[in-house]
């Protein structure tokens, strides 16, 4: 066990954080949370914390959740926890790393900054990034962890699959495409991608023999299914 550390997190990843506490051999526990009629929340953390405090949680569909953070992180330094830790498998915000229009949000680098200002260290597995090479380029913090499944999808896929072509609908997923094929040395290709929308989009195949294969679409961000169902 590791001393002066615990495990926190909320109900609806509860499965996630109570097998990362076990597998840390670390306390864990739950933050109460109550939602008024007006949508407000109230949260209630453990009276008492340890040192040092992980908060697991996955920051798909964000915007709730990153609210909920702040309160909770702000809190649990009021309570005594002296260092912070964001365990967040899914990392959100990070695909707007650039304005293409005048007026539009950078959000990487403000939530970045949000998350940077709430936590000492921050880990994630495979975040989207694409103009920056480095996680804490993003977000500032003392210890910026990027970690990758790449790996393990491999040996996954090399137990269900005989030689499969593995496929990236678009340029941007290009490098979990490699990393996932390169293990195996399975055939890859990379498809070339129009966006008329968020649920408009034209896919071109790689000139790649595909009959009688399996075929593996590999990407790193899914929002509304709609250029891994057209590829």
């Amino acid at each position: 066990m590791l001393a002066g550390m615990m495990v926190l997190g909320f109900d609806d990843y509860e499965v996630q954080l109570r097998k990362l506490a076990d597998a840390l051999k670390l306390p864990c526990h739950l933050i109460q949370r109550h939602r008024f009629p007006d949508g407000e929340y109230k949260l209630t953390l453990p009276g008492k914390l340890l040192e040092h405090v992980l908060f697991c949680y996955s920051l798909d569909q964000p915007n709730d959740k990153l609210l909920e953070l702040l309160l909770a992180a702000k809190t649990a330094r009021e309570l005594g926890a002296k260092q912070l830790t964001l365990v967040a498998p899914y990392l959100c915000y990070m695909r707007q790393d650039k304005a293409f229009h005048p007026g539009e949000v950078i959000s990487q680098t403000i939530v970045g900054k949000f998350l940077a200002d709430l936590f000492d260290n921050v880990i994630t597995v495979d975040p989207h990034l694409h103009r920056i090479q480095r996680l804490e380029q993003a977000i500032p913090v003392t210890n910026a962890v990027t970690l990758s499944a790449t790996s393990l999808m491999a040996e996954f896929l090399h137990e269900s699959y005989q030689n499969p072509v593995v496929l990236g609908p678009d340029s941007e997923s290009a490098q979990w495409v490699s990393a996932v094929a390169k293990p195996n040395q399975w055939t890859a290709g990379v498809c070339n991608k129009i966006r008329m929308g968020d649920k408009d989009v034209e896919i071109t195949l790689p000139e790649i023999d595909l009959k009688q294969r399996s075929v593996v679409i590999v990407d790193d961000v899914a929002s509304s299914g709609q250029t891994l169902a057209v590829a």
